[in-house]
């Protein structure tokens, strides 16, 4: 298969109705589509199309008990996705739709088991992206749409990462240049109350507690309780897609993600002994002949004795961050590292996002000083 890349100018979408036209009816006609969102770039395919949305795991080589988003393009196609909303999802739908919230329903019976690896609760999300949004309108469906990598890599912020592992399995890349947020989005599960947030992302914890008060975070909250409300039982192994065991109810939750070639070491605690520790190691690494690098911020990047060091972005502004992170393990595969030690920020705000992905990344591979 070859695949055809083509530019999209999301500032001025209304002259680019030919080029979302053939992208749509692509998807149409069951084929693959990446295309830029918010977050990362996403790859789509028609939601309905129980073959389509097959084609989507074996492209990326996805466990097919890994669960996908469906992406919409207005508030009321979830009428025909799911059921039993509770009247307080409204006020999430209202403040932070479009944008990289995701939300986990009761799922109809219409939508394919294929996209839920069998659970019986759907995630969906509006994305705040003019290309994304209008590629979903012109296609008249809902779109599902993983981020468009090899699976367990690091999600793509351009077309040019997208191309890098996926060209020659999918139909069609939209380059509509970089994404904005640069990791995924947030995942709730409001089948209960209070919601969980069953994976950090762009919409931070503070603000949905603003906007309905008391909102449980997975990580933080279960993991002494021996409770588990990020996995559930898949439906009879009859009629059920892939693995029916305990199953993930979102993304990002059941594997390594996010992954350099690289092995990543994340090291935790107060910023002065983690630049001490770190150093420490480098200096161990490189007596092996390990090659090694510093994933730092632009406030501690002079302060490594590493020959490679890679600045994620301002501490003090983790946004930025946040946007650069996966740039950051794609340019250390670019210089051929073995070993990354990755510095910790502060868990708060979009930060506790950024430590979800480096801790997923560095498959719980944690020194804390």
């Amino acid at each position: 298969m070859k695949t055809e890349v083509i530019i999209i100018d999301p500032n001025n979408i209304e002259n680019e109705k030919d080029k979302l036209s053939y992208a749509a009816a692509i998807i149409k006609n069951g084929g693959l589509v990446a295309f830029p969102t918010e977050t990362v770039y996403g790859l789509g395919a028609n939601a309905m199309d129980r073959e389509a949305v097959k084609n989507i795991f074996k492209a990326k080589g996805r466990p097919s008990d890994n669960p996908l988003i469906v992406h919409i393009s207005s508030k009321y196609s979830i009428d025909n996705l799911v059921t039993g909303v509770p009247s307080w999802a409204q006020k999430l739908v209202d403040n932070f739709w479009p944008g990289p919230l995701t939300l986990i329903f009761k799922k109809t019976p219409s939508v394919p088991d294929e996209i839920t690896a069998g659970l019986e609760t759907l995630a969906i999300r509006m994305p705040a992206h003019p290309v994304a949004l209008s590629l979903i309108d012109e296609s008249g469906l809902p779109i599902v749409a993983p981020s468009a990598n090899k699976s367990g890599k690091p999600s793509p912020t351009t077309a040019a990462h997208v191309f890098e592992d996926l060209a020659g399995k999918i139909d069609l890349i939209i380059d509509g240049g970089p994404t904005r947020v640069g990791i995924e989005s947030t995942v709730l599960d409001i089948t209960s109350y209070p919601p969980v947030v069953l994976r950090p992302g762009g919409i931070t914890l503070e603000q949905l507690r603003d906007v309905l008060g008391e909102v449980r975070q997975y990580i933080e909250d279960y993991a002494e309780d021996g409770k588990n409300p990020g996995y559930a039982k898949g439906k009879d192994k009859n009629n059920c897609a892939g693995n029916c065991g305990e199953i993930p109810r979102s993304p990002g939750l059941k594997y390594k993600h996010y992954s350099p070639a690289a092995k990543i070491i994340t090291v935790e605690g107060e910023l002065e002994k983690v630049i001490n520790k770190i150093n420490e190691l480098v200096v161990r690494y490189e007596e092996k002949q390990v090659r090694v690098g510093v994933l730092a911020t632009n406030q501690t990047k002079d302060l490594y004795k590493a020959s490679t060091v890679i600045s994620m972005g301002d501490r003090n502004h983790p946004d930025t961050i946040a946007s650069n992170l996966f740039n950051c393990f794609r340019e250390f595969d670019n210089f051929n590292m073995q070993v990354v030690l990755a510095e910790s920020i502060d868990k708060t705000g979009i930060g506790l996002a950024v430590m979800n992905r480096l801790i997923k990344a560095s498959g719980y591979n944690i020194i804390r000083v």
